[in-house]
């Protein structure tokens, strides 16, 4: 069984946005795989934790010192790091692939950081932005700019891909080579 890292949010956000991540949580169940996530029990990061418990899957959060506090207590396993480039190498070392939900900065850059490290050949794990609503197509036009103006050398679909739905991202992540 392989395990998937979410980067989400601790934030309360729009139905649109739940009703994505429970969607990623029950495929992630259905496939057979496992979650890895940043342990928090608030947002976004409580209701892939829920989606995947409620339909019987086992989660592993990774948390920090810091934010403790807001860890979800019945986790399979809950690691507690000093500070978050701990956290980080802990998360990447855990998990098979990766997926950004529609979120804020921590998620962005804790990807980004996953997607540098793929671009130097350090991995060699999928990387998916899930779009819902078009969330991250900004950031994707962005990437093509990168790539056109020389910016980034590698293919971006070698890269990165952006999936419009759950499905659409456990199926990349089913194929991936």
């Amino acid at each position: 069984m392989k395990n998937i890292c979410v980067f989400s949010i601790s934030y309360d956000v729009g139905e649109k946005y739940k009703k994505a991540t429970r969607e990623l949580g029950e495929l992630i169940v259905k496939n057979n795989f496992n979650l890895v996530w940043g342990g928090t029990n608030k947002g976004l990061m409580k209701v892939i934790a829920d989606s995947v418990q409620s339909n019987g899957g086992k989660i592993f959060g990774v948390t920090m010192e810091a934010l403790k506090k807001n860890r979800r207590m019945n986790a399979d396993e809950m690691i507690i790091t000093k500070n978050i480039s701990e956290r980080k190498k802990t998360l990447l070392s855990k998990s098979d692939s990766f997926v950004l939900l529609s979120g804020g900065i921590g998620g962005l850059d804790e990807t980004t950081e996953i997607l540098e490290l793929k671009k130097e050949k350090l991995h060699n794990k999928p990387i998916i932005f899930l779009n819902t609503d078009n969330f991250y197509g900004g950031l994707k036009i962005l990437f093509k700019r990168m790539k056109k103006d020389g910016f980034i050398e590698e293919n971006l679909d070698d890269l990165i891909f952006f999936a419009d739905t759950p499905q659409k991202a456990i199926n990349y992540i089913k194929s991936y080579k």
